[in-house]
């Protein structure tokens, strides 16, 4: 395996970075030195105002904070662990929350700390490998606090409608903006999967053709993204099924229903990824079913030509031992014969067309030939 197969492998295991130190206290905030500086843009609005700016400093967030009915800050970057705890100390976050808002490992998951419900998700983050980004969501009674790992995300159709006052979102409350961002996360993974869907069936369509080892290496990474992305939708469906009003009185019974909408959906990219990934299996099954038969056939013609070989080598050899004495009884009078070089050619010749039709009649060379007097039924 080569050095950059190797390193795609390694980018695509798991791995755990806590950066915080065995034994220390709970809630302790370590911020990733190599992490982007956070940008910190906030979207506050309601039926009939809408502000939106980018905020030069996390204590300039106080000012806006209930001055209108829904507060939406977005936090890109998490490389200032002070920065991460002012925005905290300002809607009262619990300090285990903000801890795992700097450990980005975490699966989908929701903790309820009265106050407001703490959401992580994972949505996917496409590069040269396929990698995924924790979204840390603070849902209150009238904000909604969103951390990212870095800038870009999926989440600028959920601002546009903000903007132009499309749908309900400006008439709702903060958890319906709080569906409206999950509901991107999620939605942002079909046409991920849609994608390996048409590169499978593009192989599958293709997998008799020759580069069967550069197809298997395809496959195999191919397969490997599938397994990271069900690692991460899995989770975030409980996720989702525990977002009821009987779970939280921050989620209201009419945002109820799109949540569950949203559960579907995580629900047809699960199945979707099965039937994927099962695709898959049977793709490499099948790569090194005809890798075996294309041996198969390699070594049946080798074998078929040695064969008839055999006996001619036989003949050949005996006839080439060329025996001249006068005085044997074993003398070989064909040796001065005007015909006994064409009589071995022709016997060498008849024992292998016998040969060859030995073979045809067997099957070893296409079709087996049927008895005489058989019937087709």
């Amino acid at each position: 395996m080569s050095r950059k197969s190797r390193s795609r492998l390694r980018h695509r295991r798991p791995r755990i970075r806590r950066r915080t130190p065995p034994g220390a206290s709970p809630g302790t905030v370590k911020a990733d030195p190599a992490a982007p500086r956070p940008q910190i843009r906030v979207i506050a609005y309601g039926s009939q105002q809408l502000v939106e700016r980018q905020l030069e400093s996390a204590r300039d967030v106080k000012a806006l904070v209930g001055q209108h009915p829904v507060v939406w800050v977005n936090v890109d970057g998490l490389g200032d662990a002070d920065a991460i705890e002012q925005v905290g100390s300002i809607f009262g976050l619990h300090p285990l929350a903000l801890e795992d808002v700097v450990n980005v490992h975490q699966l989908s998951k929701v903790d309820d700390y009265d106050q407001c419900l703490f959401i992580v998700a994972r949505m996917p983050s496409r590069g040269e490998h396929l990698t995924t980004e924790q979204i840390s969501l603070f849902l209150g009674k009238n904000f909604v606090l969103t951390f990212q790992e870095r800038s870009g995300d999926c989440l600028e159709p959920v601002r546009q409608r903000i903007r132009h006052s499309r749908g309900r979102i400006r008439d709702a409350r903060a958890d319906y903006l709080g569906y409206a961002i999950l509901d991107a996360v999620v939605d942002s993974y079909f046409p991920l999967v849609d994608g390996y869907g048409e590169r499978l069936e593009a192989m599958e369509e293709g997998v008799s053709q020759a580069h069967l080892a550069g197809d298997l290496r395809e496959l195999h990474a191919l397969r490997s993204d599938l397994m990271l992305i069900r690692r991460n939708v899995r989770p975030l469906r409980e996720t989702l099924l525990r977002l009821t009003p009987q779970q939280s009185s921050l989620i209201s019974p009419d945002t109820s229903v799109y949540l569950r909408d949203c559960y579907d959906h995580t629900i047809q990219i699960l199945d979707l990824l099965e039937t994927y990934r099962d695709l898959s299996s049977d793709l490499r099954d099948f790569h090194l079913a005809t890798a075996s038969q294309r041996m198969n056939e390699v070594m049946k013609v080798l074998t078929i030509i040695a064969t008839i070989f055999i006996p001619l080598s036989f003949v050949a050899g005996v006839y080439g031992m060329n025996f001249d004495v006068d005085a044997s009884p074993w003398n070989m009078p064909e040796l001065k014969w005007p015909l006994g070089y064409p009589l071995a050619l022709s016997i060498m010749a008849g024992i292998a067309a016998a040969m060859l039709a030995f073979f045809k009649r067997k099957g070893w060379l296409g079709a087996p030939s049927r008895p005489r007097g058989s019937t087709q039924a």
